[in-house]
């Protein structure tokens, strides 16, 4: 059981501190707006419950519960007539356990954390109109029963730690995992811009466009299957996808641990004749030093 650490975030919302990958579990500009302009707004999740009966929605690496927290507190603000199903994966049941025994989502109604709680120490909600299951354990096994079931996701958060941090849940392999559990119109978002993530989710056949993030210059990223208009990506951020920065994590298997999958894109990259991605940022500094 990993010993965690509160940290504040400048919305006023809390996070947990993980020293096993030495990051928060939300972005320091504020864990509850990220969960709702990265991923509630994301995957235009008030345009799918006015328009569809059925929404089908996977949180990836549920970790505290803010993202399915701000999907409940959306649900709740109007008579929605669409039935909500989500399915939630995490690792470790004691984050969430914990997030509730220290009052960490205080910022949402009694309501919501009832639910919360429930979730929790059962690992599902059911009512009248909406069920969620939580799923324990390594996403890359947990998966497989959505793949068996034929699940297909109308939205997408998928928010695991850092690619360095977390690399295994990044890699083309479960991306295409990932890519089987979305639906046709389905919308996956993410916080994270990597060039290896974006390319990693090019290979598997998903488009890509540009997320809103919390704080940051820098996009997150979202993706479809179909042309689904997205905000285009800067010329920047395409160059980006042509330097060893975008050779993609791999894990054939689905079993690697973490180094292993650092040190197979390592070896990948040293072997590229792909750009230097510091040419690549000292191009773009100095084209920006020119406009000075």
């Amino acid at each position: 059981m990993e010993d965690l650490e509160t940290r504040l975030t400048e919305d006023g919302s809390q996070t947990f501190y993980s020293k096993e990958f030495n990051e928060t579990f939300h972005s320091k500009y504020g864990a509850k707006q990220e969960s709702e302009i990265t991923y509630i707004k994301g995957c235009n999740i008030k345009e799918q419950l006015t328009q569809k009966k059925y929404l089908k929605v996977i949180d990836l690496c549920y970790g505290l519960g803010y993202n399915t927290a701000s999907l409940l507190e959306v649900y709740a603000q109007n008579i929605y007539d669409c039935f909500l199903e989500v399915i939630a994966l995490e690792i470790d049941l004691n984050i969430p356990k914990q997030a509730i025994k220290n009052n960490l989502l205080s910022s949402y109604s009694s309501n919501i954390i009832k639910d919360l709680n429930i979730i929790a120490n059962t690992q599902k909600l059911n009512k009248s109109n909406l069920n969620i299951e939580l799923l324990i354990g390594d996403a890359r096994e947990t998966i497989t029963k959505l793949l068996r079931s034929n699940f297909k996701a109308d939205a997408i958060f998928f928010d695991p730690f850092s690619p360095p941090k977390c690399p295994q849940l990044w890699t083309v392999e479960f991306f295409e995992r990932i890519s089987q559990c979305l639906a046709d119109d389905g919308i996956l978002a993410t916080y994270s811009c990597s060039a290896s993530v974006r390319k990693g989710m090019m290979l598997v056949g998903l488009n890509i466009g540009r997320n809103c993030t919390v704080g940051r210059r820098s996009p997150g990223t979202l993706a479809t299957k179909n042309n689904i208009p997205l905000q285009s990506l800067s010329l920047k951020e395409l160059e980006h996808l042509q330097t060893r920065a975008s050779i993609p994590y791999r894990d054939p298997s689905l079993t690697d641990n973490a180094m292993d999958i650092i040190k197979r894109r390592e070896k990948e990259q040293l072997s590229s004749d792909l750009e230097y991605t510091s040419h690549w940022k000292k191009r773009w500094l100095n084209f920006s030093h020119s406009f000075e």
